[in-house]
């Protein structure tokens, strides 16, 4: 293949617009913010889940305790009725009465037992509650801190972004001078090459696969014509002869 020798050193700067746009792509999809808030996302994910979990036991704890509220106002209800009987006189039979005294201890007893497992409910409560507005606060930090990744995030492709287009924008005049052919095997080259299609030889040195050529390869271009496209032996990329090859 032939092309004109001012064609290929132009093919080093499509080349160079590539390599820069490959390295901004590259730095778009791994950005630092991507992975924190991926990981972070995840996070998240897990505290709402617990979040979640504590809630119910929160919503438990809290009908159990207004369960044990109540029963401890329903004995304390039928202990001050069977009081107040027995203050007015309205039982006279001695048997009657030795009953009631006995059912009141027997009362206080139980709105004794019955007070320790309403405190025992409210210090689970208590617990509970705190347990979930940790959880809440962490869920919240999270969302404070997940929008200002996505907000660098954001930034940052942008400038990327916009710097894309310019090299895009700067590309098309560029590749233009380079002859169809030329360019067809070059985006084929650099499809297989790692995206290096193209590269300079420079001090005797392929730029491409940085293998230094031997003295009868060499000969060999510098005896070719100027417009001969050269490959490289080693790597088969495009090798561009500039005042630099140390030919």
């Amino acid at each position: 293949m032939k092309a004109d020798p001012f064609a290929q050193l132009k093919l080093l700067d499509v080349q160079a617009l590539d390599s820069r746009a490959d390295q901004l792509r590259h730095q778009r999809t791994h950005l630092p913010e991507i992975a924190e808030i991926a990981t972070l996302t995840a996070t998240r994910g897990e505290l709402v889940d617990r979040a979640r979990d504590q809630h119910i036991i929160v919503d438990d704890l809290t009908a159990a305790q207004k369960k044990a509220d109540a029963d401890v106002e329903q004995v304390k209800a039928r202990r001050v009725r069977d009081r107040d009987r027995m203050d007015q006189g309205l039982i006279s039979n001695p048997k009657d009465l030795e009953r009631m005294q006995h059912e009141l201890d027997t009362l206080e007893r139980r709105v004794t037992a019955l007070e320790d497992e309403e405190l025992e409910v409210m210090e689970q409560l208590e617990e509970a509650q705190q347990a979930l507005t940790e959880l809440q606060q962490q869920i919240a930090d999270a969302d404070e801190r997940l929008t200002t990744l996505t907000a660098e995030r954001d930034r940052r492709t942008a400038e990327i972004d916009a710097e894309l287009a310019v090299i895009t924008a700067d590309r098309n005049p560029t590749v233009a001078d380079v002859p169809d052919d030329l360019v067809t095997l070059y985006e084929r080259l650099r499809d297989s090459k790692s995206g290096v299609g193209a590269a300079e030889l420079r001090a005797r040195q392929c730029g491409g696969c940085r293998l230094t050529l031997d003295n009868s390869e060499l000969s060999q271009i510098k005896s070719a014509p100027s417009d001969l496209v050269i490959r490289c032996e080693e790597c088969q990329r495009i090798l561009v002869r500039t005042s630099e090859s140390g030919l």
